[in-house]
């Protein structure tokens, strides 16, 4: 079976008629969805997954009690509740989607460190993304680095110096780099 990984950024809370028909392509394959419980792109997931009866979901939660299951799917709850709820915290149940999933497929605004974490996780793990980046209005196929620092010079260096803060996404993607040359070898 095969598992897609879907999430996004907190700060997209509606789904375009592309990204549906998306979604419709990963329902009709009947695919498992692994969804995290955020607001914004994870609840707009699951409310389109509700609205079409769409079963085959696993809602992972961060700690004991989750955010958002809006059909009361299963749940997969991941590490120990805490009162400290940063992007660490999350991050934690993140990796263990992204360890489970197959695919990724993000909606990103150029600004969460979260999905481009969620992606790098991904990419690491050798595992391809469809990233639906919102600014562009446009699919990218992400599978190795290159496409990610192209669609990087695309976003506002202050929001990218905020989020290398968080993930330390620079030197992530380079060392990722790295290792990908030394495999061509």
């Amino acid at each position: 079976m095969t598992n897609v990984f879907l999430g996004g950024s907190r700060n997209i809370s509606k789904l375009n008629k592309a990204v549906k028909e998306r979604i419709k392509n990963i329902i009709n394959k009947q695919f498992t969805i692994l969804i995290g419980d955020a607001d914004g792109a994870d609840k707009a997931f699951q409310l389109f997954l509700k609205v079409n009866n769409y079963n085959n979901v696993l809602v992972y939660c961060s700690g004991n009690i989750c955010r958002n299951n809006l059909a009361d799917w299963e749940t997969v709850n991941i590490g120990e509740d805490s009162k400290i709820k940063n992007i660490s915290f999350y991050m934690i149940k993140d990796g263990e989607m992204a360890n489970n999933a197959d695919y990724g497929f993000m909606l990103w605004d150029g600004k969460s460190a979260g999905t481009l974490n969620n992606v790098i996780n991904l990419l690491s793990k050798q595992k391809t993304t469809l990233l639906y980046f919102s600014p562009h209005k446009k699919f990218y196929s992400i599978s190795n680095v290159e496409i990610i620092f192209d669609i990087l010079d695309h976003c506002d260096f202050e929001d990218l110096k905020k989020i290398d803060k968080k993930i330390n996404y620079k030197n992530r993607l380079n060392s990722l780099k790295t290792i990908q040359y030394k495999l061509v070898d």
